[in-house]
């Protein structure tokens, strides 16, 4: 955080042997004088000592927005998607999830690329250049839609997990759940993003070792997981399971979330100017006037002298976290389906979240059956937690309203508790919810790559020629997909 000149003016301090010492101003190269040094014959000679202060965080600090959002790629419906695949056709898709993760990569990198130049979030820029009041609403809709089928997989997640941990209702497994993520959205918004950052990283923590533990006691076999790397397909069936598991990879609200994470995460808090010159910095964007070089180039330098740290240490930076938190992911995600493929396969029942707990349970014991479990418990928490954040963010950059965070919660939390209160079956209910995000993919992904390769958007930080190509390959590949995906669903196949 950026000082003023009387923050870093401090009184000089006596040494030793009474010489003032000058303070050291951070960021740099210091020449300090200490005094005298003193040879053997009584006289003296001044010296001086130079120290260096880094002026910006550790790269290590910086650290945090993407292993939140990342927490997406970990929720209930992965996890399904995963174990049903293994169980299934074995390792005949492993290179569908390492497929998915690389494209993970480059779609998250940009939302947060998004976030940190503009200090705007994708839903908030999307409202600002939606001159149609009609059509910003019916892109909220279709937004809301998702975020809110999003909760409803995710709550169901975490009440299956209860029901399995602890043979609690479905029903109030759900409600437990909820109220969870209302106790973490609060830490967030009162405690700031970091401390939030640091509750959901220790969840991702239990997560993979939930997940994980049971291939380190059971190792796949690595002959199979060379053979799944080659792409192939055996049936209508398989094609159906790759297309559920990139829809659950590639989430709309977590590119939606990311933004807004980073935004957040590295908003200037320097003390009665930030917001308001934030304000200014990002004023008019989507409103450029001719000869205008827009708000991508006005934005950051502001941004950047309010941050303190330059805005390409911090992509830099952007670039480790997305990074981890999509090592994370994909070994997690990885490490469901061979777990199912080594020793599920061909077992009947393990289609479903419960039938895979009671496989493991039979085949590997209770201890990995229930870290399984444990692991699907801190998926469903940590996930409907961003999630609501998502969809808090998509109303607010769309609608330009905040509405109560508790009563936006109970609103999108009654879906998912009217599904488990009539008793519908959970897992069908999370294979719909992946339906309905498959229609939102092509909502956020469009405008994202589109938004980060104008110059008036990002300025000098847009995307390269080759990283927009790269981003349409894989916003047409993931497109596809899911249209494939409706339509074996929609046909019956």
């Amino acid at each position: 955080m950026p000082k003023s000149p009387d923050d870093l003016r401090a009184p000089a301090a006596p040494d030793a042997d009474g010489a003032a010492v000058a303070p050291v101003v951070p960021g740099a190269d210091s020449v300090v004088g200490t005094g005298a040094s003193r040879s053997a014959g009584g006289s003296s000679s001044p010296r001086t000592v130079r120290r260096r202060t880094p002026s910006a965080p550790r790269l290590a600090w910086l650290i945090g927005p993407a292993l939140v959002a990342g927490v997406a790629y970990l929720d209930p419906g992965n996890v399904a998607s995963n174990m049903t695949a293994g169980a299934r056709y074995g390792y005949l898709l492993v290179w569908v999830v390492v497929l998915g993760n690389v494209m993970a990569w480059l779609i998250q990198y940009l939302s947060a690329k998004l976030g940190i130049v503009t200090g705007r979030s994708l839903p908030e820029i999307l409202g600002q250049r939606m001159g149609n009041r009609w059509g910003r609403r019916a892109y909220w809709l279709q937004a809301e839609l998702v975020a809110m089928a999003t909760d409803i997989a995710e709550v169901i997640g975490g009440a299956v997990a209860l029901w399995l941990l602890f043979d609690i209702p479905l029903l109030w497994g759900g409600a437990i759940t909820g109220a969870v993520s209302i106790v973490l959205l609060m830490l967030q918004s009162r405690r700031g993003p970091r401390t939030f950052e640091f509750v959901v990283i220790g969840m991702v923590a239990i997560i993979a070792i939930g997940f994980t533990f049971g291939v380190f006691l059971a190792p796949p076999d690595p002959g199979g997981i060379a053979q799944g790397m080659i792409p192939r397909f055996e049936g209508a069936d398989s094609v159906l399971l790759a297309a559920s598991i990139l829809g659950a990879t590639i989430m709309p609200h977590a590119i939606y979330a990311h933004s807004a994470l980073s935004r957040d995460r590295f908003a200037p808090t320097a003390k009665g100017q930030a917001p308001a010159a934030i304000e200014q910095a990002s004023h008019g964007i989507g409103h450029e006037a001719p000869g205008d070089p827009g708000p991508g180039a006005r934005v950051a330098a502001p941004l950047e002298a309010l941050r303190g740290i330059a805005t390409t240490r911090l992509l830099r930076a952007t670039k480790w976290d997305v990074t981890i938190a999509m090592l994370i992911a994909g070994t997690v995600n990885l490490a469901i389906l061979l777990l199912a493929a080594a020793n599920l396969a061909g077992v009947p029942g393990t289609d479903s979240l419960e039938g895979a707990y009671a496989a493991l349970y039979v085949g590997l014991g209770p201890v990995v059956a229930t870290l399984f479990a444990v692991g699907l418990l801190a998926s469903g928490l940590a996930s409907t937690s961003v999630g609501a954040y998502a969809g808090a963010e998509i109303m607010h950059g769309l609608l330009r309203v905040r509405v109560p965070l508790l009563a936006r919660r109970l609103v999108t939390l009654a879906p998912a508790l009217v599904i488990l209160g009539i008793g519908f079956d959970p897992t069908l209910a999370l294979v719909l919810s992946q339906v309905v995000l498959s229609f939102g993919i092509p909502f956020a992904l469009i405008p994202l790559v589109s938004l980060t390769a104008k110059k008036d958007v990002l300025g000098a930080h847009r995307n390269r020629v080759a990283t927009t190509i790269a981003g349409i390959a894989a916003s047409v590949f993931l497109i596809a997909l899911n249209v494939i995906l409706l339509w074996l669903v929609f046909t019956g196949a």
